[in-house]
């Protein structure tokens, strides 16, 4: 089930929330019951690196060190 992130229009506060595709747009409850109105926000994630933001060599983990260093593998 996909996640989505809704933001609060009146203090921009977030939740992250797992729902179906044909739910993603539907009313949020304000789950502190503030009478608060949320929409859905576009999410980006981003894989980092140490190193300049290169892609990772070939023969090295996702995260850039050597298979079996960082756990992933």
């Amino acid at each position: 089930m996909p996640q989505y992130e809704y933001e609060s229009m009146e203090d921009g506060a977030v939740l992250t929330l797992l729902r179906p595709m044909a739910e993603a747009d539907d009313p949020v409850v304000d789950p502190e019951d503030r009478g608060r109105t949320f929409k859905r926000r576009h999410s980006v994630f981003g894989v980092g690196s140490t190193q300049g933001g290169s892609m990772p060599q070939p023969g090295s983990c996702a995260c850039g060190l050597k298979p079996g260093t960082c756990g992933g593998n």
